[in-house]
């Protein structure tokens, strides 16, 4: 008797609480700014450039103080409230479809306001103006030979560096002495594309879910609610400059892949020997898909067996991956970057190539790549 009177009791506050205005309020406001319209201008002046730039330093300065990955907290949080909503349900003895249907009305609300939470955050970048608004980028100069010319430099300047990158990365192979190398040069770099309010760079962190970034083949994320960047553990020492630049520079700001692509290039190139020769490592990666099997054949020749041997390393990671895993996490980021107006999808990636040669070098204003 007691039970039930403690569920009929249950089901009063959940009728209560089922559709309480605040609530529809919410999911109606994240439908409209899904969809609404918004001038690339006015979020890069009010947005972009203006609260989020202002609030970033604080709220990842204050991140990087807890060791733990916020997004594991959140998941686990997400993971318990799906579980008791699940036990709730089995629970409730001739009212499960009532009680369901409460459920997803819940699950819609707190979808809801997550979304409103990541667009405020940090979300509303995706519409700000292309990052090539600050360059001297002109699409003429994406050609066949230049292309192949940036991925000569390339070679050239892995087989340059490569003997004392591998000797800095030994004597300071840890995350931390990455960043407190790289921190400085990201600042520059930033500076170099005239960003007036420099974004702070985080600490990077190891997720529990590092287990994902392994199988998917994710070399990191950077989690918008908490303004944190998370890194995969198994990152060769080589990849670990050029993966925290790219993060960072969703940090400041940047949300298409290409644009963290070029400003991480930038960053790497102001760093000492080790980040520079990530850097170039992580520009021909992506090089290779845009070459004719004859000129890649040649550069391949061209490759002095140390950074050889570093591509054939990173390839055998990737390859590590699990497919399944990797082709539906791959397939979810393509229609999540889609569904926030990033038409290119994870072939934004690739676009870095194009930033690159397309643009004036802004640390050498005077000469090319």
């Amino acid at each position: 008797m007691a039970r039930q009177v403690r569920l009929r009791r249950r089901a009063r506050r959940t009728e209560r609480g089922g559709a309480r205005p605040l609530h529809v309020l919410l999911v109606v406001l994240a439908a409209v700014l899904a969809v609404a319209p918004m001038p690339a201008a006015w979020i890069e002046h009010w947005f972009s450039t203006g609260l989020y730039a202002a609030l970033q330093p604080l709220l990842s300065s204050a991140t990087s103080l807890i060791p733990v990955s916020l997004l594991d907290l959140l998941l686990l949080a997400a993971i318990g409230w799906i579980a008791l909503a699940v036990v709730r349900v089995t629970r409730a003895r001739g009212r499960r479809l009532r009680e369901l249907g409460f459920l997803i009305w819940r699950a819609s609300v707190i979808g809801a306001a997550v979304y409103v939470l990541f667009l405020m955050m940090w979300g509303l970048n995706y519409r700000r103006q292309p990052i090539t608004v600050r360059l001297d980028y002109a699409d003429a100069r994406v050609t066949p030979d230049a292309v192949a010319a940036l991925a000569k430099k390339a070679v050239t300047e892995m087989n340059r560096l490569h003997p004392v990158a591998h000797a800095q990365l030994a004597a300071s192979p840890g995350l931390e002495a990455v960043r407190l190398r790289l921190a400085p040069a990201f600042a520059q770099a930033q500076r170099a594309i005239a960003m007036d309010r420099p974004a702070a760079p985080a600490r990077p962190k190891h997720p529990l879910v590092a287990p994902f970034f392994r199988w998917a083949a994710v070399d990191g994320m950077m989690n918008p609610l908490g303004l944190e960047v998370l890194l995969n553990p198994d990152l060769l020492p080589v990849e670990r400059p050029a993966a925290l630049a790219h993060e960072w520079a969703h940090l400041a700001g940047w949300a298409r892949e290409s644009e963290a692509s070029y400003l991480a290039w930038l960053a790497c190139r102001l760093g000492d020997e080790a980040a520079q020769y990530s850097g170039w490592l992580a520009v021909y990666w992506y090089l290779r898909a845009d070459l004719p099997p004859e000129i890649r054949g040649g550069l391949e020749r061209d490759l002095a067996p140390g950074p050889r041997d570093d591509l054939q390393a990173i390839a055998a990671r990737v390859a590590g991956a699990h497919a399944a895993v990797r082709q539906a996490s791959w397939q979810a980021y393509d229609r999540f970057l889609k569904v926030n107006r990033m038409d290119e999808g994870v072939h934004s990636y690739s676009e870095v190539v194009r930033l690159v040669v397309g643009a004036k070098d802004p640390l050498t204003p005077s000469s090319g790549v």
